[in-house]
């Protein structure tokens, strides 16, 4: 064995020979070789995973943003709907009143009508009243006359009896009865 000296050790330390410089270049091409081998085979699925995540993230945002803008268009037109149904509502309600009123006053109308109707009927059945018992009073005016013409030509007597007997028929049927 060789034994070098501390003066021999150092020299090689520091002294730059063919033998460290091709060791390093050797290194640092193996290490190169290695970054480029685990670049292909670590990095580069890592940096895949890393990219295909962020462009799913970046379309989940995308598309709970468009669904946002969907629940939002969706929102807006129900409560479109919603407006609409109320102002239906209103209509059909408001057409139903003037419907209820117009039927009222139909009501009132042949209300009336009909009252009417009843009066003249009333009417028609008091003319006929009066009319009856003004044919009433006429016969028995005929009946009692006929009694006095009776009587008067049974008697045969003087005009003051028969003044007196004309004056007596008139007292027992009254004076209301001449006057209708």
């Amino acid at each position: 064995m060789i034994l070098l000296t501390e003066s021999q050790t150092m020299e090689r330390l520091f002294d730059l020979d063919w033998q460290l410089l091709a060791d390093s270049c050797l290194m640092i091409i193996a290490i190169f070789a290695l970054f480029l081998i685990m670049s292909y085979f670590l990095f580069n699925p890592a940096r895949k995973l890393l990219n295909d995540r962020k462009d799913k993230i970046r379309g989940e945002l995308e598309e709970a943003k468009s669904s946002m803008e969907q629940a939002n268009t969706l929102k807006a037109e129900y409560e479109e709907k919603l407006r609409k149904v109320d102002q239906e509502a209103d209509e059909i309600l408001s057409d139903a009143r003037r419907r209820a009123l117009a039927n009222e006053n139909q009501i009132i109308a042949e209300a009336k009508e009909e009252a009417a109707r009843i009066l003249d009927r009333a009417r028609v059945e008091a003319e006929l009243e009066k009319q009856k018992l003004s044919d009433e009073v006429k016969r028995e005016i005929i009946t009692v006359a006929s009694v006095m013409a009776s009587k008067m030509v049974a008697a045969s007597i003087d005009t003051s009896v028969q003044n007196q007997l004309i004056d007596d028929t008139l007292r027992e049927m009254g004076e209301k009865t001449w006057l209708n």
